[in-house]
């Protein structure tokens, strides 16, 4: 039986890809990889499918044409994961900012300490971020508290990207009624979540900046994150929003 599935975007990720994959497949845990390569000039996909070998059935791609940004990989990811009876779906960064040892903790804390989502967090626990300039990790702290005080989210790390959804979760929210793409993206899913009634955890981790190839954050997607709470919260008014069902 296999603990899940861990779903990496890719866009120019060939530095990083095969000691990612490496390091997933070689936790205690049996968990299976999904990357989503939005057409990388630089080869990504093809080193993904040369390992497709080596780890027959367990690694997975889905190769899309150009940048269609990170929801839309991720949507695209969640559906595959339900469609494929996946318990446990994983979102993940390539380039090691996330330690995949971590993926252990984050589905222990759904598979066995109630949660619906468990989010690694860089703040839960004081600001565990290494390597990025101080103006980051203050844009990004203080992003995270604005967030909180629009939504009334009860989560310290409202941005973050390394996340374990329970399948119900998905199934559940609504996928195709998501409207954000970039980094926002990742506030709508939380906040969505909370409003359908769902449980969600944070569990410490500590992000480290990528060591290799090139950041994909950008001023757009900072004020897309900044002026979209505004109007998710808004829309929150209006919606219905489905319920989780407890599971007998």
């Amino acid at each position: 039986m296999n603990d899940g599935v861990v779903i990496i975007p890719t866009y120019n990720e060939k530095e990083n890809i095969e000691n990612i994959i490496r390091a997933v497949f070689g936790l205690p845990k049996n968990f299976h990889v999904l990357v989503i390569d939005d057409g990388s000039p630089d080869g990504t996909a093809n080193i993904v499918k040369s390992l497709q070998n080596e780890f027959s059935g367990r690694l997975h791609i889905i190769e899309r044409q150009g940048k269609l940004g990170l929801g839309t990989a991720y949507i695209a990811g969640f559906k595959w994961a339900i469609e494929n009876k996946y318990d446990f779906i994983f979102e993940m960064d390539a380039d090691f900012s996330h330690n995949p040892e971590d993926l252990v903790k984050l589905h222990k804390a759904c598979a066995e300490e109630g949660g619906d989502v468990a989010v690694g967090s860089r703040y839960v626990s004081g600001v565990n971020v290494v390597n990025w300039p101080m103006g980051r990790v203050l844009m990004s702290y203080f992003a995270s508290k604005y967030v909180r005080f629009v939504t009334g989210l009860n989560v310290a790390d409202t941005t973050a990207g390394f996340v374990c959804y329970r399948r119900q979760v998905l199934e559940t929210i609504g996928l195709d009624d998501i409207k954000f793409k970039g980094y926002a993206f990742q506030i709508e899913m939380k906040f969505t979540s909370y409003k359908c009634g769902f449980v969600i955890k944070e569990v410490p981790i500590i992000f480290v900046n990528r060591v290799l190839g090139t950041s994909k954050m950008s001023g757009g997607i900072f004020s897309e994150a900044l002026f979209g709470v505004v109007r998710l919260k808004l829309r929150s008014f209006f919606r219905k929003y489905p319920q989780k069902k407890n599971l007998a």
